[in-house]
């Protein structure tokens, strides 16, 4: 239960979806000065691409129907030094980046909070499906309840003053209840699809062009492990390792049966190396090598034993050890090989039911 008695002005980052709707709803309801704020996070002509204006008209007639006043503000700037530029140098490397991890740390618990204490609130809230806990001034970053949907994976960034002045009001809520609150409160927007991708990537399928826009197309050979050529590659930034469809190889070519994917890039001769197979060897790996370091509380856990580790957002948590640690950089090993380890993506840490932080994955071998 939120204690009004500890704070009373919440402004709510409300994107037009169900998830950021209902945590307005419910701070309404238990009887909080409630404000929701739009964020407009790109400026451009990608209509194809973002859906910020249908969104926008979604927020607006939530806040219509609550009776709460909802601000607009553009941090499209912040966005782009902040988050977008570090996407385009990333892939310009050969490496997949994770936007949507900076995108939390840099504009929605940075410009974002500091813009709702300008404002004079006390906390902000978002519809994120995570919990924050606090024990004695100290907070921890806990899963959601909802296991299909725990977004502790993209919050890893966070430290302890962003979730003090945090709080997620959903994180104890399965996704079906959430949209049963909406459609029994009236809401326009109780059976809106789930947004997907990045709002300026949009669905994958506008991929490519939307790179093209950015970074110069350089197409080369595909290659098999063992170095035969069978197909050509649109340009390395627009496959990840791991990846299965779009390669043009087919399921039939060689000896199997069986699809192929994305194994390794050789950035010095622009070739795509593939693996046949999904059990192939080559896309697998125990070990990997991360940096740029994140301890949720501000310290290195002083047990370390008992870890697990996600290397991508819907995997299961995968038990693991941290054989090398510095202030920068660790070393991973798995219990198991892990499939298609991407350089450029997060790896995230926990302890049962908490995050601890986590880092960004440099190699794997």
């Amino acid at each position: 239960e939120f204690r009004r008695v500890l704070f009373r002005s919440i402004i709510v980052g409300i994107s037009g979806g169900v998830d950021s709707s209902v945590p307005a709803l419910l701070l309404q309801k238990k009887g909080f000065d409630v404000e929701c704020v739009f964020m407009k996070n790109w400026e451009g002509n990608d209509d194809e691409y973002c859906t910020a204006e249908e969104d926008y008209k979604d927020a607006l007639a939530v806040c219509d129907h609550l009776g709460l006043p909802l601000r607009s503000v553009n941090f499209s700037q912040e966005y782009w030094d902040k988050v977008f530029q570090h996407f385009i140098d990333e892939y310009k490397k050969g490496r997949t980046p994770n936007p949507d991890v900076l995108c939390n740390r840099e504009v929605k618990f940075k410009a974002f909070l500091d813009y709702a204490l300008e404002l004079g609130a006390e906390k902000i809230a978002t519809g994120h499906y995570s919990i924050i806990d606090e024990l004695n001034g100290d907070f921890k970053l806990l899963k959601g309840l909802d296991p299909g949907k725990d977004q502790s994976y993209f919050l890893y960034l966070l430290g302890q003053n962003a979730l003090s002045k945090s709080i997620f009001p959903i994180g104890d809520i399965e996704k079906k209840e959430v949209r049963k609150l909406a459609e029994e409160s009236g809401l326009v927007n109780h059976a809106k699809k789930d947004s997907t991708g990045v709002c300026f990537i949009g669905e994958q399928k506008f991929f490519k062009e939307f790179l093209k826009k950015y970074i110069p197309s350089n197409p080369g050979m595909i290659e098999t492990i063992d170095g035969k050529e069978c197909g050509k590659h649109d340009g390395l930034m627009y496959y990840t390792i791991g990846q299965r469809k779009g390669l043009g190889i087919g399921g039939g070519y060689g000896k199997l049966e069986a699809p192929w994917f994305v194994a390794e890039k050789d950035l010095y001769r622009n070739v795509l190396i593939v693996a046949q197979g999904h059990t192939h060897p080559a896309l697998y790996h125990k070990q990997l090598f991360a940096d740029q370091i994140h301890w949720i509380r501000g310290l290195v856990p002083e047990d370390l034993s008992g870890l697990s580790a996600k290397i991508r957002y819907r995997q299961s948590d995968q038990k693991c050890k941290i054989t090398e640690l510095s202030q920068d950089r660790c070393t991973v090993v798995f219990d198991k090989p892990q499939f298609a380890i991407t350089p450029g993506q997060s790896v995230v840490f926990y302890r049962h039911n908490e995050c601890l932080g986590g880092a960004v994955i440099d190699c794997r071998k």
